[in-house]
């Protein structure tokens, strides 16, 4: 069972992590842990339950067990990764599962414990999944914010940008785009303020966060 409403869920901005087990017993453990140090909790008895409810938006991971009913843990990451979800995954696992968790690790889980493992191995798994989410989360809004700027210029504007970051100067773009060097001194100074870049070297990197190479 779901331990949070739905609307809570979905609304919350603090971190939050996903149990999934179906041993009643340990998601209650596992619950209640986390909670002692102050975390949010979802727990759910199959991987089929949290798919089925909307991800919160918010720094999350999510613990399950390798071999879980209905659909195993590696099948449940293959799905997350199908559907763009990046949130990271730590696995718990039996002795005999080693070999299952490495081929986990290499299609992307973070961690993956073996049973029995410390509580403190898992708060730190946790901790270190939630940091990790937290920085994709910042690094994810400021390339929207960029794309965003990126597609507020004008088909010009893109050209001289293009043409900036391929280092030609001003009078070579002009002789390139066929324009008066003055009009390429307009254009590049309305790209650069809407780009909200002051110096050459930082459009240099805009462009390349963007996947901007040469003169495209």
């Amino acid at each position: 069972m779901n331990t949070m409403s739905d609307g809570r869920r979905a609304a919350t901005q603090e971190p939050i992590v996903y149990v999934v087990d179906d041993d009643p017993s340990l998601r209650d453990a596992l619950s209640s842990l986390l909670r002692s140090v102050g975390m949010e909790v979802a727990t759910f008895a199959s991987a089929p339950q949290l798919l089925a409810q909307p991800f919160a938006n918010a720094p999350s991971c999510i613990v399950l067990d390798i071999r879980m009913p209905e659909v195993s843990g590696l099948d449940f990451q293959a799905l997350l990764a199908r559907s763009g979800n990046h949130i990271p995954v730590i696995f718990m696992t039996g002795h005999g599962d080693i070999p299952m968790s490495v081929r986990a690790m290499k299609a992307g889980a973070v961690d993956f414990l073996t049973k029995p493992f410390r509580d403190q191995d898992l708060l730190d798994a946790v901790t270190a999944a939630i940091e990790r989410d937290r920085q994709r989360r910042g690094n994810d809004r400021q390339l929207l914010d960029l794309r965003r700027r990126f597609e507020s210029l004008t088909a010009r504007e893109k050209e001289v940008m293009a043409l900036v970051v391929a280092g030609l100067m001003n009078k070579q773009i002009a002789g390139e785009l066929d324009l008066s060097e003055i009009t390429v001194k307009i254009h590049r100074g309305r790209m650069m303020k809407k780009m909200e870049t002051r110096t050459l070297a930082d459009l240099v990197r805009a462009a390349s966060d963007l996947g901007m190479s040469g003169r495209g």
